[in-house]
């Protein structure tokens, strides 16, 4: 079973011929509405490849609450661990631009109330083996409380070290299963500017120290990894993205499904970053757009 402890947010989508520059405003040529969020985004991720998911969060007494559950709710994720608090839903406003890369300002809302109690609770819920999957859009307490609880229950955690709060290297040492991209990975590594060898050598050198096993998405470069001592490499596909908005988030899920479901560690990864490929060929593309079947056919 997997449990995500995370963010549920709408996202306000607007796309534009290009993304501005610092002080500049740009024409828009379209705008949407999404259900959103990592936590969120990762959870139907996961159900979509077709595991057992809990989702654990909190969204506000809002117009935007039942939107922003519908998709999980639809899919037939569990949403008995999601609280509802005063104030609003957390809200993502995001600009995307012709090329498909993004620009993104996430308002935390109703998951700033996330509190390490509501860990407690989720950790409570699980068993040992189960999969624990975060991210950093909820307060760093509750994040290291369910890290905590999740290490001392033998529930195995996955932090996906987005977004690259200044916590993030803290909280990154106490998970089993490490995910970041170039970037956050050298904030991890406390390295910045690394080529592909240098970023090698800092995944070996992290994995000596802590044992953990760590992967560094790198977009159309696919993806390096380390467990057990071994550097792992994936590739997704061969792809013009229309929208990288919820690939990262694809991938996590898809990831913490495959293993859910007794995949081999370089399987899961290949057949992760098959998914997050696929989820950029659409606008807006929710997690789901990938599904199971359709990752299938293209590994």
């Amino acid at each position: 079973m997997i449990t995500v402890f995370g963010s549920i947010n709408m996202d306000l989508i607007a796309t534009t011929e290009r993304l501005p520059k610092p002080g500049e405003t740009v024409a828009g040529n379209g705008f949407a509405t999404a259900a959103g969020g990592k936590g969120a985004n990762q959870a139907l991720a996961a159900r979509r490849a077709g595991r057992y998911v809990h989702m654990a969060g909190a969204v506000g007494k809002d117009a935007f609450a039942a939107e922003a559950l519908a998709l999980l709710d639809d899919a037939g994720t569990d949403l008995s661990l999601i609280n509802h608090v005063d104030g609003p839903t957390g809200t993502a406003l995001i600009l995307v631009g012709g090329d498909g890369e993004n620009m993104i300002a996430v308002v935390p809302g109703a998951n700033g109330q996330v509190t390490p109690a509501d860990a407690e609770t989720a950790i409570g819920r699980m068993n040992e083996g189960d999969i624990l999957m975060l991210q950093l859009e909820v307060p760093a307490a509750a994040v290291e409380r369910a890290l905590s609880a999740a290490r001392a229950k033998g529930v195995t955690s996955i932090l996906n070290l987005a977004p690259l709060i200044p916590d993030a290297p803290r909280l990154g040492r106490l998970a089993d299963i490490v995910i970041a991209n170039e970037t956050e990975f050298e904030r991890l590594a406390g390295q910045e500017g690394m080529d592909a060898q240098a970023r090698e050598a800092a995944l070996a050198r992290l994995h000596a120290e802590t044992g953990q096993t760590l992967i560094v998405t790198l977009g159309a470069d696919g993806v390096i990894a380390i467990r057990d001592g071994a550097i792992s490499r994936a590739q997704g596909l061969k792809i013009e993205p229309v929208d990288t908005v919820g690939a990262g988030d694809t991938f996590c899920g898809y990831f913490a499904a495959s293993l859910d479901d007794g995949l081999d560690f370089v399987s899961a990864l290949r057949r992760a970053a098959v998914a997050g490929s696929l989820a950029c060929l659409k606008a807006g593309a929710q997690p789901s757009i990938p599904l199971s079947e359709e990752v299938a056919d293209r590994i």
